[in-house]
This record gives C-alpha cells, structure tokens and sequence, in this order.
C-alpha cells in the first residue's frame, strides 16, 4: 500500500475557516488584477527592464502583450458569460493558459537565470536581458506544445493497491475505476471521450465511479461528447455524483442524463456490492455548492446517503471535493474518492488550489479510519494545456487485511 499524508490535526482543521475566507476575498477581485498582471509583467521583463530592443520590436511587443490584455477578458466574458459562445471561450481559454505559462517563467527566469548568468559574469547587462528573454519564450513555446499534448492525449492509467482494514477477504481485489473532471467543454471532445471510455473497458472493473464536473454547459449541449460515457462497462455497478460545474449547468439535466446512459446517480444515497459473502458500501454525496445553488433537493447530506447501511460494513464515498474528507472522517468513511483539483493542471497554481483543498492528488490519511485518494482529473477544464499536473485514469484495487500472503 503506498504511504500515506499524516492526518492534519484539530488546530490544522480550525485555520482552514480563515483560510478560506482570504480566498474569497482573493477570488472577488481575482477578475480584475489578474489579467493585468499576467500581461504586463511579462511585457515589462521581456522587453523594457535593461533591455535596449529597436524601437519597432519594442512598440510591436509592447502592442502584442496589450492586444492580449484586452482580448482575453473580453473573449472570456463572451465565452463563459450568458451566451456562451464556444469559439470565443477557446481563444480566452487559450490566452489564458499561455498568459499563466509566460508569467510564470518570466518571473522565475528573470530572477534566477538572470542572477546566475551576473554570478558566472556572463555578458554585460543587455546581454543577459536578451539571453533571459529569449530563453524565457523558448522554455514558454515548449511547455505550452507539450502541456497541450498532455492535456488532449488518453490519460494513461495509475494503479495502486489501498489496504482497507475492514474490508471482507470476500472483497479482496474489487476492483475500481475511477474518472473525474471530464470537463466536456467548448473543444469538441467526442473522439476522446469514446477512446476514455475504451480505455476503461480494459481495466476489467467491478465498479467505475465518476466524481463529477462531467462538463461544462448543459448536457444538452454537451450530450454527443458525453453519450460515449454509456459505453463503459463494469461487473457490478457504474456510478456518479456531481461536481461544482454541474451546479453552473443545470444540474439536474446531467443527472437525468446519467440515469439515461446507465450509471447510477449516487445523491446521497447508497447501494451494496457483495461478493464472496463480504459487502462493502458505496454511497454518494451532491456537491458541496450544491446547497448554494438553489435547486430543490440537492445538498451534501452524508447522514442520508449512509441511511440504512449496516454500520459494521466498511464504507466507500464518493464526494466531488476533498474538502468534504473533514465529513468523511468524523463519519467514520473508510475510503473517499474525489477530483476536483486536477492536480494544479499548470504548474505552480497548486499553491493556490492548497489553499482550498486538503489534498492536491493522490493518497491520505484524515482521522484515525479514513483514506482520501484525490484524482489529478481524466481532463482539464478551461485552459486546454497540462503542465507538471498529467492526467488520469485510476485503477484502485481494494485490498482486505485477512487475505493469504502471496507467494
């Protein structure tokens, strides 16, 4: 079994209510600073701090950064606002994530290249500012190819094998299939969606779970890349919860639409798998936005979705969010399964997704029982580029304390 995160303490649990106030307030005037400064500061170490370029190359960059500046947020607003045209999200979504990638590495390599090339006494000052410059958009060009090809490709599939102490020796190595944050979106993605589902057919699962965030858009919109998820296949069950999107897209038309390709939406509620005389619970939970949205009946009820379940069966729960794990453990859940962080998607933003969220990817121990495993995600939302944050598919095999040694 891999290692796993030592459980945060009590005092640890108590600062996460400030923290995430300071994130709130962060995000309320995140729309305005931000594409500011994305834009201008790499504008300014590109082509204005020690450097002397032509006076065209100047006026032609400076022009280039500014167009961007104006574009991106007009693009998004025409994208993801009321009306929701798909072309004009690709081209914010797009300039987005080349924004982020070029911010990013300007300010690291204006430092730290710049720093290293005055220690070795390389050059004058000009010339390290052209060599940090150009290496600056060699480095962003190759991350934004390969992040793109990262984030368009089939996720290759992660296995590991998680011990739960109270599984049945009936249920040792059931096996489960994990996929989440599909994010259906603007980039037609029918093609992928079919190989996903192919791809999960191989894996032999006796349950696929999928954890939310099926798309962004109505699934009216968003029905012909989604329609291969009813292909996937699974010995004993196929099952759903929502994410946060769903909550911005008519949630309850995703739901009916689950229902209508087989997969069993788990709103806090629960059903059984047995086998070998052994049975393990598998419960759901809404979204924890899901209050918040207004729409009847859909909340994170963890109480409901464990009603009636025998108390001494070990429990799996699916919950879009890892935040929702502090639930889980005081519950006394043996093992949630979530997505929601997508492991950063590009590179460093995981610092800010920390700031939410207890877990970034993979396993964790919360409380003395439960075990948290946060998927990086099967596809990326918004920005269509993976930097540092690969997706995936997960095979997790349920592993029972009382089977025989192997030989």
């Amino acid at each position: 079994m891999p290692a796993t995160s030592e459980a945060r303490s009590a005092d640890g649990a108590a600062h996460d209510a400030p923290r995430q106030s300071l994130l709130r307030r962060l995000m309320r005037y995140l729309p305005l600073i931000a594409p500011v400064l994305l834009w201008t500061v790499p504008c300014w170490l590109l082509l204005h701090v020690g450097q002397h370029w032509p006076l065209p190359v100047t006026l032609a960059g400076t022009a280039l950064f500014a167009l961007g500046l104006i574009a991106m947020p007009l693009a998004m607003v025409r994208g993801h606002g009321r009306r929701q045209h798909d072309w004009a999200a690709i081209v914010g979504d797009t300039l987005l994530g080349a924004s982020w990638v070029l911010f990013t590495w300007s300010v690291l390599l204006g430092v730290l290249l710049r720093l290293a090339l005055t220690m070795a006494d390389i050059g004058d000052g000009q010339s390290r500012a052209r060599i940090v410059t150009w290496a600056v958009l060699g480095v962003s060009a190759v991350l934004l190819a390969w992040g793109y090809a990262e984030a368009r490709r089939v996720p290759r599939v992660r296995r590991l094998d998680v011990q739960l102490p109270r599984l049945g020796v009936g249920l040792d190595g059931t096996r489960v299939v994990l996929i989440t944050d599909t994010h259906y979106g603007p980039l037609d993605r029918a093609r992928w969606s079919a190989r996903v589902c192919a791809k999960v057919n191989t894996l032999d699962a006796d349950l696929v779970c999928h954890t939310g965030d099926i798309a962004d858009g109505t699934a009216e919109r968003r029905r012909a890349q989604a329609t291969p998820l009813g292909t996937v296949q699974a010995i004993r069950a196929r099952v759903y919860v929502t994410g946060n999107h769903e909550y911005y897209s008519e949630a309850q038309g995703w739901v009916d639409l689950m229902g209508e390709l087989g997969w069993e939406p788990l709103r806090n509620r629960h059903l059984l798998i047995e086998r070998g005389g052994d049975a393990l619970v598998v419960a759901g939970v809404d979204d924890v936005t899901a209050e918040s949205s207004g729409l009847a009946g859909h909340r994170a009820h963890l109480a409901g979705a464990l009603d009636g379940a025998d108390p001494d069966l070990p429990v799996l729960l699916l919950a879009h969010q890892p935040k929702f794990v502090d639930r889980a453990a005081a519950g006394g859940i043996d093992l949630q399964l979530s997505g929601h962080t997508h492991g950063g998607q590009i590179w460093p933003f995981h610092h800010l997704v920390r700031i939410d969220q207890p877990a970034l990817a993979g396993l964790s121990r919360h409380g003395s029982r439960t075990l948290l495993y946060t998927s990086r995600g099967t596809g990326f939302w918004g920005p269509p580029f993976r930097v540092f944050a690969p997706s995936e598919i997960t095979l997790l095999v349920l592993r029972s304390p009382q089977r025989p040694p192997t030989r």
